[in-house]
């Protein structure tokens, strides 16, 4: 009996451990910013082109991941560390090809076991021009030991935003999270919204927001409390007369296009997409007409999954508030298929005149 218990206690301070380990982010929080006093502000009469991008955690294209199928069994836990270093040096490329003003990451890991405890930003930012001197992020999966098979170590996954202009606040919003058990509610990724504000030279900002919604909803109400969270942030940012941008990953597909894919891949979706709360509300690019115009030009994904052979869908999307109009727009395809299972969505925009 004596034996029993001390195993039990054992047990017990190891699990207290685990969770201990765990990322508990406030509703609200300010997150740090680095900046150069040297950049000029942004100005009100300026153009601005804006990046989105989810890198997959600078993996490639030459792995199936166990969490790529929907059974979770694919063969990869892990890239090599040769995989990231040229897809950071990919990515790095796009960018200065680009050269936007604003970048949006998803995916960027920093202290994961699976990416060798690497601060990826960092390194890709070593690779890019001086003058995208100002980002801030927000960690989404942050842990010291997450006891899944297939992972074994720490966690460390954040939304980044980069700008070629001074950054005076950043905020953190933490979004709804989807039921599970236990462990994976203590260790597992926490979905957020991550708010920067630009100050313009002539007075007021412009607001700037990343995001990532969840993937593996399982069929719960999850995502909708996502877009109805995210939603509410841009009401408020409309009734405070500031121009925004959102982009990121939002996982959600357009009207019609789930009935176009493998039964296999449906698992992911619910045949009603919650995306029509932004879209009704709100310009969104691509436009549901753009989609419904050339739906192959605006396939934004290209799943790792075997089964899936090209570009099938569309998760990805900046949306834009009535104070700005779209110029141009954009899906970087032509040169991108081997950097992540995304694509980069890019636009300019300008300030409406009389804003």
């Amino acid at each position: 009996m004596t034996i029993i218990i001390t195993l039990v206690g054992v047990l017990l301070l190891a699990v207290l451990g685990v969770l201990a380990s765990g990322f508990y982010p406030k509703d609200k929080q300010q997150e740090a910013i680095t900046s150069s006093a040297n950049s000029p502000l942004l100005k009100r009469s300026a153009p601005i082109k804006v990046l989105s991008y989810n890198v997959q955690f600078m993996a490639g294209k030459d792995y199936v991941f166990w969490f790529d199928v929907p059974d979770g069994n694919g063969p990869d836990s892990s890239p090599s560390p040769r995989a990231i270093q040229k897809t950071t040096e990919d990515v790095a490329k796009v960018i200065i090809d680009e050269n936007p003003d604003f970048i949006l990451l998803q995916e960027i890991d920093d202290g994961a076991k699976r990416t060798y405890k690497q601060d990826q930003l960092a390194a890709l930012l070593k690779l890019l021009p001086q003058s995208y001197q100002h980002h801030t992020s927000a960690f989404y999966w942050k842990s010291g030991f997450v006891p899944h098979p297939r992972i074994l170590g720490r966690a460390g996954m954040k939304l980044s935003i980069v700008s070629k202009h001074p950054i005076s606040s950043s905020r953190r919003h933490q979004l709804a999270l989807t039921p599970d058990n236990v462990i994976a509610k203590h260790l597992g990724i926490k979905r957020a919204v991550l708010e920067a504000h630009v100050p313009y030279e002539e007075g007021g900002e412009l607001v700037l927001l990343n995001t990532h919604l969840e993937a593996f909803s399982k069929q719960s109400d999850t995502l909708q409390k996502q877009v109805d969270h995210v939603r509410t942030l841009l009401t408020k940012l409309n009734e405070q007369n500031l121009p925004w941008v959102i982009g990121g990953d939002f996982n959600l597909l357009p009207p019609k296009q789930y009935e176009t894919l493998q039964p296999r891949q449906q698992t992911y979706y619910r045949p009603a997409s919650e995306l029509c709360d932004l879209t009704d509300h709100f310009s969104c690019i691509p436009s549901m007409t753009d989609i419904e115009t050339d739906p192959i030009k605006w396939h934004s994904f290209y799943s790792n999954d075997p089964d899936v052979t090209e570009p099938d869908r569309t998760l990805d999307y900046l949306f834009y508030s009535s104070l700005l109009h779209c110029t141009s727009k954009t899906i970087r395809r032509h040169d991108t298929s081997s950097i992540s299972d995304h694509y980069p969505l890019i636009a300019n925009f300008s300030l409406n005149k009389g804003n």
